[in-house]
């Protein structure tokens, strides 16, 4: 595990993840001993989800909201920090949606047209 050998930080971002596999993750987490519940402070570990069943908006914001995570880590604890982002796919999906519900007009291909910036 990285975040063990060297003493740095994972984050992690779940877009539009299902709660078992949620689950799942924190589970193999614990057993690995990334997250220890007995002393939370010293965990490895930061864990952002917005599942399938939330609204657009919420999943959106999974990936900043890791991003920001990961670069308060990195600025301000001085920390090494692995960044991982499940799923892109439905990310794009969602600012789609979002999109969709604020009556912008889809690029050719049918992406939102601020994709490029997000």
């Amino acid at each position: 595990n990285i975040a063990k050998a060297h003493g740095g930080v994972s984050v992690s971002g779940g877009v539009g993840e299902r709660t078992r596999e949620g689950n799942d993750l924190y589970m193999e987490m614990k057993e690995s001993k990334v997250i220890d519940e007995q002393n939370i402070s010293e965990s490895k570990v930061a864990l952002v989800y917005g599942q399938m069943n939330e609204p657009p908006g919420a999943r959106m914001r999974v990936g900043s909201t890791a991003l920001t995570m990961a670069e308060y880590f990195r600025d301000v604890n001085k920390q090494d920090v692995l960044l991982f982002i499940d799923n892109i796919f439905r990310f794009v999906q969602a600012g789609s949606e979002v999109s969709a519900l604020l009556g912008r007009m889809p690029s050719a291909v049918g992406y939102q047209p601020t994709l490029g910036t997000e």
